[in-house]
């Protein structure tokens, strides 16, 4: 079988070293715009299992990644100058440039030569390929060549964010709420290597207007953003790559084929990075693709396999992300809470945890925020 893969991010590459390691004989072609070393964005983010849902098919990839990630076990909630930790939730952690590189060298090690620096200008160029694998992210050239065949939707949040780093080392991932004269911002922060954080900021609509970021520079940007969260910096710059604001796009297809077309990742689907799910996802549908074409015996039972199996369960994971993103969207509502009750907002936003679940999995905290609202309820 003649595959051709377009995009270089993990899904796609992932898609493609694990066809190619389990079916040698076939020929696959991985289609990359930007050079091989190049990406956006800091640090990605995964939630506590990390890679484990890969070791049954595929301990050697865990294996190589699961050493370069930081790892932790709480959430901190910055408020006001109080801090809060909510224990149980563990998260791990590794840069996108360094996830990258492991799986290009695995790409290499089982035979493919990928093609970067090489943008795909019409799907005409695509001819004679049994199947195509459209990881092509968000501005998916197979997706908006045939949204109405797809069904595809696309919106965006109000909230603006930009994306930066920073060298400040932080214990864990951590959210920092600031009221400024002008609006409020958030930052999810959190550190990605030995000597390196992710710092997101987030705004409001309002916000963003009232400090006149549409007309500002990428560096002008930066330096207000370091004076709002000095504190957190202590000290620190922020790192800039590609760190423009913008707005989080919400991408969904009713159809995930369309003829010998499949998408995956971005190009498919979106999850707000307030729940850290999407490279997971990503490779999770590289997985779910091998799988279904290993299953049928031509590509478009295949395909529809591949749907039928895997969108009930990313449906369930982008309902709990739009929840998740519109609390959010309204995140200055939610700092005029005390800060327990803020905590408790916060970390059932999703709508996925109740009580009796969020005691077993943070006991500390819930211990803390009951006997809080005790002794509030007897004042």
């Amino acid at each position: 079988m003649r595959i051709a893969v377009i995009g270089g991010g993990p899904g796609g590459l992932y898609f493609a070293y694990l066809w190619k390691r389990r079916h040698p004989d076939a020929h696959i072609d991985l289609f990359e715009q930007n050079p091989e070393g190049a990406t956006w964005g800091f640090g990605v983010v995964f939630s506590e299992q990390a890679l484990e849902f890969l070791r049954a098919d595929d301990p050697e990839t865990v294996d190589a990644i699961t050493p370069r990630m930081e790892s932790w076990k709480n959430i901190t909630l910055n408020l006001r100058g109080q801090s809060v930790e909510i224990d149980g939730i563990g998260f791990s952690s590794i840069g996108r440039l360094e996830l990258l590189t492991i799986l290009q060298q695995r790409v290499r090690a089982a035979g493919i030569t990928a093609r970067y620096n090489t943008t795909i200008q019409s799907l005409d160029e695509l001819g004679g390929y049994d199947l195509i694998v459209a990881a092509d992210g968000l501005n998916s050239l197979v997706r908006r060549g045939f949204e109405k065949e797809f069904g595809a939707s696309v919106s965006h949040s109000t909230n603006r964010f930009a994306w930066y780093g920073t060298t400040k080392r932080f214990a864990t991932l951590s959210q920092t709420f600031v009221k400024t004269g002008l609006g409020s911002f958030n930052a999810h922060h959190y550190r990605y290597s030995p000597s390196m954080s992710t710092f997101l900021v987030e705004c409001d609509a309002a916000t963003w207007q009232a400090y006149g970021f549409e007309h500002k520079t990428i560096e002008q940007s930066q330096a207000i953003c370091e004076e709002i969260f000095a504190d957190t910096l202590d000290g620190h710059a922020l790192v800039s790559n590609k760190s423009v604001w913008r707005n989080f796009p919400w991408i969904w297809n009713e159809n995930w084929s369309h003829g010998n077309m499949v998408l995956i990742g971005d190009a498919l689907h979106t999850a707000h990075f307030s729940i850290g799910s999407g490279t997971r996802l990503a490779i999770e549908d590289a997985i779910a693709l091998t799988k279904a074409l290993e299953a049928e015996n031509d590509i478009a039972a295949a395909l529809a396999r591949y749907q039928a199996e895997r969108k009930p369960i990313v449906q369930k994971l982008v309902t709990a992300a739009r929840t998740s993103a519109d609390w959010y969207e309204h995140f200055d509502e939610h700092m005029k809470l005390d800060l327990m009750d803020f905590a408790y907002s916060y970390i059932t936003r999703s709508g996925r945890i109740a009580d009796a679940r969020l005691r077993a999995m943070s006991p500390e905290f819930m211990a803390r925020y009951e006997a809080e609202k005790k002794i509030g309820s007897q004042a």
